[in-house]
């Protein structure tokens, strides 16, 4: 199946965290801290936890950073309490943003993700006001360089593990599955010797919006600004970053 490279948009963003790497570890420790302060510090019984550390792994994060968070997170010492809130609005264009965040001071992350959205020329919404054009989703990511299989094979090979649909580019086969069936799939692409660029679980959107001139500059600004903040753990839009750089 091939169709827009919704790994386009998510590489880019990825990028981009890479760049900040310091900022990036402390965003994964405290995704880490909450998944294991909510499901224990087992990995091999607590699936989100396991699921962090295999994406904080994925960034390069050290073991010792990772054990840290946990350990904060399973020992009596540690009182620190993140709440989830996820933000809903309109960057230039009418692109619809979704922003989630982990914090310890509403208030706090509240005025700054208002403060981002009016700088650069968006707007918030009511919750519920975009979350419509987006889907969750897992995803698997497989380079195509140096993968000797032909893209009708890659396909039956994802169908039979449980995934949904696979759209192929150049470079990849980005695979999609249900969040449900994430974990099964990719245990059995990973048993058949395929190994990932990414997998993660993620807020696909259902259709883009293409910007251009002033626009596209304030959009990628909002974006970068909201990644920035310490607060912010993802940020999902539905602008059309594939002919970005």
């Amino acid at each position: 199946m091939a169709g827009h490279s919704k790994w386009k948009n998510i590489q880019r963003r990825k990028n981009a965290q890479d760049a900040k790497r310091g900022k990036l570890f402390m965003k994964l420790a405290k995704e880490i801290y909450v998944a294991a302060k909510m499901g224990g510090g087992d990995p091999s019984t607590n699936a989100s936890l396991r699921l962090v550390i295999e994406k904080a792994k994925a960034a390069n994060m050290p073991n010792e950073n990772i054990e840290r968070a946990i350990k904060k997170a399973t020992g009596n010492q540690e009182h620190t309490n993140y709440e989830e809130i996820r933000y809903e609005g309109y960057g230039p264009g009418g692109v619809a943003v979704m922003v989630v965040c982990l914090t310890d001071n509403k208030n706090r992350t509240a005025s700054n993700i208002r403060v981002a959205f009016s700088k650069n020329g968006g707007n918030l919404g009511e919750t519920g006001c975009v979350s419509y054009l987006f889907e969750r989703k897992g995803l698997l990511v497989i380079a195509r360089e140096d993968l000797d299989i032909e893209e009708d094979d890659m396909l039956l090979q994802a169908i039979e593990a449980g995934a949904e649909e696979m759209e192929t580019t150049d470079d990849s086969f980005e695979i999609y599955t249900t969040p449900e069936n994430f974990e099964e799939v990719k245990n059995q692409l990973a048993a058949n010797g395929f190994t990932f660029v990414n997998a993660e679980i993620t807020m696909i959107p259902q259709t883009y919006t293409t910007l251009t001139g002033d626009d596209l500059t304030k959009m990628l600004k909002l974006i970068d600004m909201l990644e920035d903040d310490d607060d912010v753990q993802e940020v999902y839009h539905n602008l059309d970053e594939s002919g970005l750089e």
